[in-house]
């Protein structure tokens, strides 16, 4: 039995540095030389996931193949790795107190006071070496969300600080920090990383490699400063300079040395060099694409782009499958009237419409759609987006004038978007949602069988309402179909329009299964059917 490798990546001075992203590229030149690896994130917060959370507060919810709401940076994982996460790769506070508390509650302490140290701190290793012990990983990469210093990280370090005690070499921390320039004196400072690795050292915790995050270069005497102070190697201070796109990372980290330094501490050997060729060919017709195509992405939260993280990085993936920049513009539903539809739209080659909960916003969905349905623009809706298409068909076709989800007006006389039966009762938030992957049957006469080249699908899910089958007939008497249904309870997933030029509508959520290596095919296919139309137009 192999024995695992735990790397912990833990941030300081400021958030948003990357830790995310550093995380998937290091595990990106691992998997690359030939070792087995996942990444884990810990999140300090007291939620017990992401699925509750506001998205101007913490950005998209991403979703896993067993239902998970997690992290957005399980997203980035998994468009880096091209492997699936689960419940187990990201664990918050909230969810390792409710499991200290039930305990307790179960009196599985036999009457001990419940404390920090050993208790929490204990959960958290539990959940740490969970992966390693559930799959036989080489490298298991855990993240620790915050800052040093931020009162809710402290467990975690604390934790950290235990297991590499325990394990010895067979874990180390890169520690992720900030070189701001002063543009006034034109230098690059590097006390606010001293500062940061001795927040670090207070709570017990020497890093292992430093990886600064800086705008300009830095020269080997500002590295062998941060080493000289920080107690490290010169080789283990890991340049992070700012990119245009964030899959540049492995390869400016490859440039660094990041996975050799890792892999000799970890004393493993080096194995295969990263080729990372299929990578490289992404990289260059993402920075040499043969045309331009401009999508009009609708939703509430677009000022906040990690709202629709997933979508924007599943929307690049298939420009670059089509040999095209995808130039995203950002339509807030709110400000879509009847008066200015034209101006926003009419230059658009594509529209998606995006998910979301609530009913703010979707009067500008609804006229945003019926605008690309009139005029023939190839359109994407996604869950709510789908089921917006679904609405305005009915009031402008179908002539119910009263149509609507229950979401948005539980006293509709017409509610072609509704609850399960079984699911009006449930009161708990979380009890009534559809999540995970769920089966499909397509119809092979429709677009999506075009794009997936199959008529069965497994596609994740984030909702709570549903297409009400009492219409179906109607719907597919006037021009809109089903194309895809779950076989196990006839639920309509898909909705096309075959008279339009490409009109699709998913209840399931197909970015959260685009990655750099195999871009989603609805999106693949939305995009072709976009430069189609701007093609068409400009002959």
């Amino acid at each position: 039995m192999k024995k695992t490798k735990y790397i912990f990546v833990t941030g300081g001075v400021t958030s948003s540095l990357g830790k995310g992203i550093i995380s998937a590229s290091l595990a990106k030149l691992l998997q690359a030389r030939g070792y087995s690896v996942t990444i884990q994130k810990f999140d300090p917060y007291i939620n017990i996931d992401p699925g509750t959370l506001n998205p101007y507060e913490h950005g998209e919810c991403f979703v896993t193949d067993d239902g998970a709401e997690t992290d957005l940076d399980l997203g980035h994982y998994e468009r880096f790795l091209n492997v699936s996460t689960s419940q187990a790769n990201n664990v918050t506070t909230g969810r390792i107190y409710q499991a200290v508390i039930n305990k307790e509650r179960k009196g599985d302490y036999l009457g001990k006071t419940v404390q920090i140290i050993p208790h929490i701190t204990d959960e958290i290793k539990r959940r740490m070496k969970l992966l390693g012990k559930t799959e036989q990983y080489d490298v298991i990469i855990t993240e620790i969300g915050g800052t040093i210093g931020d009162i809710e990280s402290l467990p975690y370090i604390e934790t950290v600080r235990q297991l590499k005690w325990e394990l010895g070499q067979d874990a180390l921390v890169i520690h992720l920090t900030l070189v701001p320039y002063l543009a006034a004196s034109g230098e690059l400072k590097t006390k606010p990383t001293q500062h940061s690795v001795k927040l670090m050292l207070e709570n017990g915790v020497q890093p292992d490699v430093l990886v600064l995050r800086t705008e300009h270069p830095l020269n080997d005497d500002i590295k062998r400063k941060v080493a000289l102070f920080c107690n490290v190697k010169p080789s283990s201070v890991i340049e992070s300079i700012d990119v245009s796109t964030i899959y540049e990372v492995p390869i400016k980290m490859c440039q660094e040395k990041l996975d050799e330094t890792v892999l000799e501490k970890l004393n493993l050997p080096l194995k295969n060099k990263p080729e990372l060729t299929d990578w490289k060919k992404f990289l260059d017709i993402l920075e040499n694409p043969k045309s331009e195509v401009n999508v009009a992405l609708v939703g509430k939260y677009v000022e906040l782009h990690d709202a629709y993280k997933s979508i924007a990085e599943s929307l690049l993936h298939a420009g670059v499958a089509n040999e095209s920049k995808v130039k995203i513009h950002w339509t807030h539903s709110e400000q879509i009237t009847d008066e200015n539809i034209a101006e926003k739209l009419s230059n658009m080659d594509g529209v998606l419409v995006a998910p979301g909960f609530g009913h703010r916003g979707i009067d500008g969905k609804l006229i945003a759609i019926k605008y690309v349905r009139e005029n023939n623009i190839p359109f994407l809706g996604i869950c709510l987006g789908m089921q917006c298409a679904v609405i305005e068909f009915a009031r402008n076709v179908l002539n119910l004038h009263d149509a609507h989800s229950t979401e948005m007006n539980r006293r509709t006389t017409q509610p072609v978007i509704d609850l399960m039966e079984e699911q009006k009762n449930v009161l708990d938030m979380g009890g009534t949602m559809r999540l995970g992957a769920y089966p499909c049957r397509v119809s092979e006469s429709s677009h999506v069988f075009e794009a997936y080249k199959t008529d069965f699908i497994k596609e994740r899910h984030r909702h709570r309402y549903e297409f009400n089958n009492k219409y179906l007939k109607d719907f597919e008497n006037a021009g809109m179909i089903g194309t895809g249904v779950n076989p196990d309870t006839q639920l309509i997933e898909i909705v096309e329009i075959p008279q339009h030029k490409w009109f699709v509508g998913v209840q399931f959520h197909p970015e959260y299964k685009s990655t750099v290596l195999n871009p989603h095919p609805i999106f693949v296919e939305f995009i072709k059917a976009s430069l189609g139309h701007k093609n068409s137009r400009v002959e």
